[in-house]
């Protein structure tokens, strides 16, 4: 059998490095190593409901090893990569070694930015993985049942529930902890008056949902205000302590929770390979999403800056990371065949976000007509089952979560709350390197 002409590294399992290497599965020229520091795919755009106890965690985590057993010349290595070395180039990993290839995909994703204030870092919940997820579902259920055991808590903000961020994943965020609050918790804590939990979302911005247009704000608004979130909006937070919120205009918030999806950043291999960075530590790339002097490294997805068009990058969006990987992966064929690449064209699916059950806004189209209700709620559907079946989910996958999130009961949410429905165990396993 033939040796493979090409050694591919793709550093990262989000929508990006498994668009790549399925591209590239299959092809007998290639030989393929996928990094990931879990060794499973989480469908990020569904952090949230994990989060809030709409899916367990096993809806959104899909194992590489299994995604990609029937494809030979793909191995997937569940280890961590902290530099880059684009001249060799190669892959340095956490525990010292590294992987020699002829090309290097980067697409290692985000990580919360914190902006520098003071106190985040150390005691806000951001929500950008899946351990994120289940972390806060944890603090959640920690304190209903200390609030159930000990009222006077409730005093104290141990049911005042902060969202940092209005843009789609703090309004997804707040609605969602709505209903679990309002529509779940009475299941639970049946003695515990869940009237009083309060949920703030906070944001310096003077309007949610800034990428959409001024009717989005305005229905996002009143959503979720129907919904009992209250609305604090052109005020930063200026530092977050371990039972409190100080906004800068001076006001304190008791709390004991602060969500943050305030604004994400690059991972931190991105910052150790030299490379030109722009907005949020993201790598700027070229038209064909390679490096700028270094032809044989990409970078996609979150971790990248990608021009188009008019627009100085593309937003981070999972359909963006997934369109760009399999760009990426198409280019590395070329390159070897021709040496020719292509620039990257991105078919827009649009913008859209869900703030409940019956309440979603869109906008999609080239000119992005602008839908809400039902209609946004399918658009939603749509994207999601699309972005679910590019990383090769089965259908009954989707089907499954779809079924559970819209025709469940609200006590099946209730039993999602259990703590030993949440895995954890297996869950720290999958993330050992």
């Amino acid at each position: 059998m033939t040796e493979p002409d090409t050694h591919v590294v793709v550093v990262g399992g989000g929508f990006a490095g498994v668009a790549c290497a399925k591209r590239l599965a299959g092809e007998q020229r290639v030989s393929v190593t996928l990094v990931d520091k879990h060794g499973y795919h989480q469908f990020q755009p569904l952090l949230y409901q994990v989060a809030t106890a709409e899916l367990a965690p096993d809806d959104i985590r899909f194992d590489l090893e299994h995604m990609f057993r029937k494809y030979p010349n793909v191995t997937v290595r569940k280890a961590e990569a902290v530099a880059v070395d684009p001249a060799a180039p190669s892959v340095t990993l956490a525990d010292g070694s590294s992987l020699a290839a002829d090309v290097v995909v980067l697409g290692a994703g985000a990580q919360a930015n914190f902006f520098h204030t003071k106190g985040a870092s150390e005691h806000a919940f951001p929500l950008y993985s899946l351990e994120d997820a289940v972390r806060v579902r944890s603090r959640v259920m920690e304190l209903f049942q200390k609030a159930a055991d000990d009222p006077k808590l409730i005093e104290q903000g141990a049911l005042t529930f902060v969202v940092v961020g209005a843009g789609p994943t703090g309004v997804e965020t707040a609605g969602a902890l709505s209903e679990l609050i309002h529509d779940v918790m009475p299941h639970v804590h049946k003695h515990l008056a869940v009237s009083s939990a309060t949920i703030i979302l906070v944001d310096l911005g003077h309007e949610l949902l800034g990428a959409f247009s001024s009717h989005a704000h305005a229905y996002a608004a009143k959503q979720l205000q129907r919904r009992g979130v209250q609305l604090r909006l052109g005020v930063p937070v200026s530092e977050v302590a371990a039972d409190q919120v100080t906004l800068g205009d001076g006001t304190v918030i008791k709390t004991g929770l602060v969500v943050w999806g305030g604004g994400e950043m690059a991972a931190d291999v991105a910052g150790h390979a030299g490379f030109s960075q722009g907005r949020g530590g993201r790598i700027d790339v070229q038209p064909d999403l390679t490096v700028p002097g270094f032809p044989a490294v990409y970078a996609v997805g979150d971790v990248a800056n990608i021009p188009f068009g008019d627009e100085a990058a593309l937003p981070q969006l999972g359909s963006v990371a997934q369109q760009a990987g399999k760009w990426a992966a198409e280019n590395i064929l070329s390159a070897a065949d021709s040496g020719v690449r292509q620039p990257f064209h991105y078919r827009d699916k649009g913008i859209m976000a869900m703030i409940g059950r019956k309440a979603a806004v869109a906008e999609v189209g080239a000119h992005r007509h602008e839908i809400h209700g039902r209609f946004a709620f399918a658009a939603w559907l749509g994207v999601h089952m699309e972005l679910l079946g590019n990383i090769g989910a089965e259908l009954k996958t989707y089907v499954a979560w779809a079924e559970d999130f819209y025709l469940r009961p609200h006590h099946r949410s209730a039993a999602l709350l259990d703590p030993s429905q949440i895995d954890t165990p297996r869950l720290n396993q999958d993330q050992e390197s």
